[in-house]
């Protein structure tokens, strides 16, 4: 097996899979010379999330009960992806399953990992402008709410810890900071104007 920037992989044993995930257990030196295991969770997705923006400079946040966290979750629409089909592709299509909105501009300004010390799945996140409304045609397993408000109120929310959801705030933050510097799209920029403090 090959090494890992300074860890040694000896033997990889499937331990759980199921449609949606599966886990590895690693047999491995550690860069310290330290026999080892690491557990890698892999996802058979990647995750997409989409920042809406309307006309007036409103997004949206989709609200469900999260069952790992036994909590309510506001976030940015977002989902799986199969990794065949585009990002952007899975993006719309999250997007409209959760809200009944689709969009004809789109721009990926962020790609991530999710929790990178047990998974490799990658996060990409796009801001959607140019919307049209449809109908929303959620999954069985999702009972969404869906609340649209100003962008900027969507960027409070995950500075005062309302919004928890880490590619939420990964989106939002990196949108705030774009905004600042007046590097989005001009026609985003026409719709927010300029950013102004609280």
């Amino acid at each position: 097996m090959r090494p890992r920037g300074g860890w040694q992989t000896h033997s990889v044993r499937r331990v759980y899979e199921n449609r949606w995930i599966e886990v590895d257990e690693h047999q491995v030196t550690t860069p310290g010379g330290m026999p080892g295991i690491y557990g890698v969770v892999g996802f058979r997705s990647i995750a997409v999330g989409v920042v809406p923006l309307d006309a007036q400079g409103r997004t949206v946040l989709v609200g469900q009960y999260r069952y790992t966290l036994d909590a309510y979750s506001w976030e940015i629409p977002e989902g799986g992806g199969d990794p065949r089909v585009s990002p952007q592709e899975s993006a719309a299509r999250e997007l409209s399953e959760e809200t009944g909105l689709s969009a004809a501009r789109w721009l990926e300004y962020l790609r991530l990992h999710t929790s990178n010390s047990v998974t490799n799945e990658v996060g990409h996140l796009y801001l959607a402008w140019d919307l049209t409304e449809g109908v929303a045609e959620p999954e069985d397993t999702e009972e969404l709410a869906v609340r649209r408000l100003p962008l900027k109120e969507a960027i409070e929310m995950a500075l005062s810890g309302e919004i928890t959801d880490a590619m939420s705030l990964a989106a939002l933050f990196k949108l705030d900071l774009m905004w600042r510097r007046g590097q989005l799209p001009e026609a985003v920029l026409d719709t927010l104007g300029p950013w102004q403090g609280a």
